[in-house]
């Protein structure tokens, strides 16, 4: 089945000129085309459409994935914020009071990978040691990328050890300069269709206002967060 996905703007990579009121035709898992929305309606008249507000990207990668997955725990809601809160929970001596099994683990893993969806991330980089953390990124869609030139070896200490690691942050958008330099890949014909829409009004807006206006994340032609 077709679908177009539409935006007021749309952004295919980093350094593409804006394209007001453009469009992605999705066809299974991939890109059909990319282009303005008029025309690839006028040729493609039976394709569903979905219209998003605001800009449309590339998906966002995050790095640090061994951090934010195997060293920082991600609370159950509603079983265990009563007790644990409602934020994430790092540090050694704090994790280590959690007897935490892979199984848990996986879990939290499988919560945290909600949230990165839900603001537009499609891709992690880092080294992940933990088997069940592996398979919850894995099922939950998102590519699983090398660890930057000049990252921990794969050595570096499993959950819950006392080194120490760079504060967790699921924003995309941390240490980054510009939106673009999150983007993963680009949107053109052919290629994988993963991107996703934030309720933005341009790259500088969303800079600034943050990956949380994330309202559609699309990874492999499906749609894996929509904002309610």
């Amino acid at each position: 089945m077709l679908t177009l996905h539409t935006a007021d703007l749309l952004v295919t990579g980093p350094g593409a000129a804006a394209l007001p009121g453009g469009a992605v035709l999705v066809e299974g898992d991939r890109i059909a085309a990319v282009g303005a929305y008029e025309a690839l309606a006028e040729r493609n008249p039976h394709a569903r459409t979905r219209r998003w507000p605001g800009v449309l990207t590339p998906g966002l990668a995050v790095r640090g994935a061994e951090v934010l997955l195997e060293r920082t725990y991600y609370p159950d809601d509603p079983y265990e914020i009563a007790e644990l809160g409602a934020d994430p929970i790092t540090g050694a001596e704090a994790l280590d009071a959690l007897e935490l099994t892979e199984v848990r683990w996986g879990n939290s893993a499988r919560r945290a990978t909600q949230k990165l969806l839900s603001r537009g991330v499609v891709a992690v980089s880092g080294r992940l040691r933990v088997p069940a953390v592996r398979t919850a990124v894995t099922r939950s869609g998102l590519a699983l990328l090398p660890a930057p030139a000049g990252a921990a070896a794969p050595g570096s200490p499993a959950p819950g050890s006392p080194a120490p690691s760079p504060a967790p942050s699921l924003d995309p958008f941390a240490g980054r300069e510009t939106a673009a330099a999150a983007f993963h890949g680009s949107l053109e014909r052919g290629g994988p269709a993963r991107f996703a829409a934030f309720d933005a009004a341009d790259l500088d807006a969303l800079l600034a206002r943050g990956a949380t206006t994330c309202v559609a994340t699309v990874i492999g032609g499906r749609l894996l967060h929509r904002r309610r």
